[in-house]
């Protein structure tokens, strides 16, 4: 059997479900071809970043997203505890999910942003995304298909599958092959480019062999005396973990670190409950349904991100310590970046060029984050408390009390991370238009809206309540806030081209103004600022059009 598509996508995780709905939604034809039956069932991730966030919005079905997980007054609280029935120590307190809105709005000095966070199984959101790209006319999305190989031709690349059922074989012959087929995959493992970085530091925590255990606990809420929370921490001198409400009613996800002599490939299921208990600290019912075993204190990103028409994103580029939740918003993002421009080059409307961009703005995000997340897992997992934690008298009381302000801080640093999430630049693109001025601040924990080109594009409300991000273009859009000649120039250009531009009037906008600097933006169709000025003749906005679609390089080649 053969067939024939735009892009194939090898995996149906997180990035390459998005990459799919990015490239349906602007009409591209392509195939999700991955290995297991569905998509993923246990909890893995739970955080969905803002900015991820802020993508499921502008692709129309961030309030759906919202809805899931967690019951709508749920508190997404982080707590922490000797065990869950002994003391707890400390509290990052966040809003319930049915809060959003309104704190996003409240708390805009913070979150400069759409969306807030949102605390959701991982599988809830693949569910979603599966379900969304299933929707689209021009993606299939195909299980039970194992990708064993590919050859790259000059016109495109053809990729031989075979079923895991049934044993028939496949060929895909694409124009472009994009792998977000996790750390394992096949691609990278082919074109032979390897990851670098650190591999499992050792910690006492959140760094070597670590074992999810996803349980039922009908009785847990009755039993801990203390708030709900979203994320329940526990020190003690048995057993350090992590449990994770998944539906704020008896299914959990727990992690804990293993010890020597703890295999959990080996592992039954009832003394991985052992070991839950061990966390909860009180004898509760107790059913495991699955367990997974898997490795924490990694910070690895490959050498490369692409090959001629070969991509890769997610896990299949960068592995992250889950610490913030970084791995898996970065791999949407991965998505997002490469998907517009994917899109511009199929339809003609940019040079094959501009997909160099992708690796160039990418791979030091990898770096950026895989260290911001490095850095979380140090403050928590090399955090000792005094044996004393569990004692009763003032030699505990002084203990859980220095413990209890260590880790409140560390919570709200590392779960309180708009910096992190919205402010993530590409400030050496060549598909950016270069600005000589400052570059803001990059912390995790505090945001610094920037309108210089290179960064996404800062957010306001508008004066009907509307987020400024629900007034942009589905692809490019200029923002219009002064005078001056560079609008009319830049906008004739882009119809010249047939480029997609939505001219968006701010004029007397004083918060843009505020925000902007300058009387035109241009944003790109990922939400990031591309260019921004006041002047410009039909030969500078020629030249800005360019360097934006990865043109500047033809152009410099025909001139020489």
């Amino acid at each position: 059997m053969t067939d024939e598509t735009d892009v194939l996508i090898i995996g149906a995780g997180p990035c390459g479900l998005m990459l799919a709905n990015e490239l349906g939604q602007r009409g591209i034809n392509a195939i999700v071809a991955d290995r297991e039956e569905t998509v993923a069932t246990a909890p893995q991730a739970n955080a969905t970043q803002a900015r991820s966030m802020e993508h499921y919005r502008r692709l129309g079905f961030a309030h759906e997203i919202r809805k899931l997980g967690l019951p709508q007054d749920y508190p997404t609280d982080v707590a922490y505890f000797t065990t869950y029935a002994g003391y707890e120590l400390g509290r990052h307190r966040m809003p319930p999910s049915g809060q959003a809105d309104a704190v996003v709005r409240e708390k805009a000095h913070i979150w400069n942003a759409a969306e807030l966070p949102h605390r959701i199984s991982q599988a809830l959101v693949e569910q979603t995304l599966c379900r969304k790209a299933q929707g689209l006319p021009t993606i299939s999305v195909d299980f039970n298909w194992l990708a064993e190989r590919f050859e790259e031709r000059p016109d495109g690349v053809t990729t031989h599958l075979t079923h895991t059922k049934t044993g028939e074989k496949r060929t895909i012959r694409s124009q472009y092959l994009f792998a977000a087929d996790g750390t394992q995959g096949m691609v990278r493992r082919q074109l032979g480019i390897r990851y670098n970085g650190g591999d499992a530091s050792t910690r006492d925590f959140m760094g070597g062999r670590m074992l999810s255990i996803y349980v039922d606990m009908p009785t847990f809420y009755d039993e801990i005396a203390y708030d709900r929370a979203w994320m329940y921490w526990c020190f003690n001198r048995r057993r350090r973990g992590i449990l994770a409400a998944v539906d704020g009613r008896t299914k959990f996800g727990f992690g804990t670190q293993l010890r020597p002599g703890e295999d959990g490939e080996t592992m039954t299921f009832e003394q991985a409950g052992e070991l839950v208990r061990q966390a909860v600290g009180k004898d509760i019912p107790i059913t495991v349904t699955g367990t997974a075993q898997w490795t924490a204190g990694r910070a690895l990103v490959a050498d490369r991100f692409q090959q001629g028409r070969v991509l890769m994103g997610g896990d299949a580029v960068h592995v992250f310590t889950p610490t913030g939740g970084m791995g898996y918003n970065t791999a949407v993002e991965d998505a997002v970046n490469v998907g517009w421009k994917l899109a511009a080059v199929l339809k003609g409307q940019a040079d094959p060029a501009l997909l160099d961009s992708y690796e160039a703005e990418r791979r030091p995000i990898a770096f950026r984050n895989t260290r911001f997340a490095a850095g979380f897992a140090d403050s928590v997992g090399l955090f000792a408390p005094s044996p004393a934690i569990e004692n009763e008298g003032p030699a505990g009381d002084l203990a859980r009390a220095r413990a209890g302000a260590y880790l409140a801080e560390h919570g709200r640093n590392e779960f309180t991370i708009p910096g992190f999430t919205l402010g993530a630049r590409y400030d050496s693109s060549p598909a950016i238009w270069p600005e000589e001025s400052l570059i803001p601040p990059d912390q995790p924990s505090v945001y610094v809206p920037s309108a210089k080109p290179g960064g996404r594009a800062p957010h306001f409300w508008m004066q009907d309540g509307s987020s400024l991000f629900d007034n942009f273009g589905f692809e490019w859009t200029l923002l219009c806030i002064g005078e001056g000649t560079a609008g009319e120039a830049i906008a004739a250009e882009a119809a010249r081209r047939g480029l997609p531009l939505k001219r968006l009037d701010l004029t007397g906008n004083a918060t843009a103004a505020d925000f902007y600097h300058m009387p035109f933006a241009l944003i790109r169709p990922d939400q990031v600022v591309a260019w921004r000025g006041t002047n410009a003749t039909a030969a500078d906005a020629a030249a800005i059009l360019d360097r934006l679609t990865g043109r500047a390089q033809e152009v410099a080649e025909a001139v020489a």
